[in-house]
């Protein structure tokens, strides 16, 4: 491991909840798509599969922001374990209500409570902040963090869908339910990284913290953001159909996260001296143009080169993403602030798979390349006209260390 990512574990305590975070974020990648695979197999019927896994998403989508806002008032401990017993009855109901055709609205009722399923990367890079925050290393621990949700996207599906379908169609999301458990208990055993609590912090803002202009950039760009992955892993699917090779699909998706994950260990490892809101920018028109290429390939060998090159753009923006946040939200609500970034980006990905789906159905997969293109540009276009926003942090943070030399060599100057 490069010596800047072996320096963010000298602390006591950080390789263990580092991997307690792994384990708990395993279910990102492995419940939507394992109860897709549950329900096509047990029913038959991929419409029903896709809005229980909608449910889910939206669900998710409303409730995490606000169990995320009680973490930091509360402490992760005492909220994040309700919680997750709530999901984890849930998802207990789910997996009954399908194996014994339970009426349709009872999959529903289930897939909404599932829902309270808390963010752990916000939780983990919450940890990171509190023991970072202010020097070179938290910008490391972010790319660690990246790169960790990437191995999820990566190892998940796979993992979920061949249980699901070599063992029995309930074994995916079992087996996101038993990582849930176990990762976030393993978790919120570890107290003394626990960020505190700021149950009546001067700093705590009334309401949702939602209301910070430069948050709201964020989050609206990671809404068309994530209508980028979502469009692309339906076109990609379609498109490996439409050439008789659907199981490949799953192959070259992971070629695509591979890209993101390479690229989030070097971005780790480097220092920059400008500003995070100029890095942002361009890493959201890079995205963006890297979309254009999807449209004219013709085969999966091209698809899967020209995926690996639009993920090299994903991870270095995501991290920079969380480094606003940081600056666009008071410490008292960083946990919920990322938690509302990790929204927008579930939003969109649902947005992205029913219009890709749409467009699929009407022009084919090609055409569905369009949907990503078309979101890149939306990105871009949010990006561009909320970098006023960005460009002032929250009164009274500190800062990154970036910032605070620019500050100093404009007042110098």
């Amino acid at each position: 491991m490069p010596s800047p990512y072996r320096a963010l574990f000298t602390e006591p305590g950080t390789k263990r909840f580092a991997a307690a975070g792994l384990v708990g974020r395993m279910p990102l990648s492995m419940m939507g798509i394992g109860v897709i695979t549950m329900i096509s197999q047990l029913t038959g019927r991929y419409g029903l599969a896709g809005a229980l896994t909608a449910t889910i998403a939206l669900s998710a989508a409303v409730i995490g922001p606000q169990i995320s806002r009680l973490v930091d008032r509360h402490g992760q401990r005492r909220v994040l374990r309700p919680a997750t017993m709530v999901a984890l009855t849930a998802a207990t109901g789910l997996l009954l209500a399908a194996h014994f055709r339970w009426p349709d609205w009872t999959l529903f009722v289930f897939s909404a409570a599932i829902g309270s399923v808390p963010s752990l990367g916000a939780m983990v890079r919450a940890r990171w902040a509190a023991l970072y925050g202010g020097t070179p290393k938290l910008h490391t621990a972010y790319s660690f963090e990246s790169v960790v949700d990437e191995v999820c996207f990566i190892v998940g599906p796979i993992v979920s869908v061949g249980l699901s379908t070599a063992w029995f169609p309930e074994a995916g999301p079992l087996l996101a339910g038993c990582f849930l458990a176990v990762g976030v208990f393993w978790l919120t055993a570890q107290r003394a990284t626990e960020p505190v609590p700021h149950p009546r912090d001067e700093n705590h803002v009334g309401g949702s913290v939602l209301r910070s202009k430069g948050l709201q950039v964020l989050v609206l760009a990671f809404t068309a953001t994530g209508t980028i992955f979502g469009a692309v892993d339906v076109a990609t699917v379609a498109f490996a159909e439409e050439r008789g090779h659907k199981g490949a699909a799953s192959m070259v998706l992971a070629v695509y996260a591979a890209g993101s994950c390479t690229a989030g260990l070097v971005f780790g490892l480097l220092r920059f001296a400008g500003r995070p809101e100029r890095r942002w920018l361009l890493g959201l028109a890079t995205m963006a143009v890297s979309m254009i290429p999807l449209l004219l390939v013709g085969n999966l060998p091209l698809l899967a080169v020209a995926l690996f090159v639009a993920g090299l753009s994903v991870a270095p923006t995501m991290i920079t993403t969380m480094s606003l946040v940081e600056e666009h939200v008071p410490r008292a609500n960083l946990t919920e602030g990322m938690t509302w970034v990790g929204t927008g980006l579930a939003v969109g990905v649902a947005l992205g798979s029913s219009a890709a789906g749409w467009v699929i159905d009407a022009a084919g997969a090609r055409a569905g390349y369009g949907v990503p293109a078309a979101a890149g540009a939306v990105a871009v276009a949010v990006g561009f006209l909320g970098y006023r926003r960005l460009s002032r942090p929250v009164t009274g943070r500190g800062g990154t260390v970036e910032q605070h030399g620019e500050r100093e060599a404009r007042h110098v100057a």
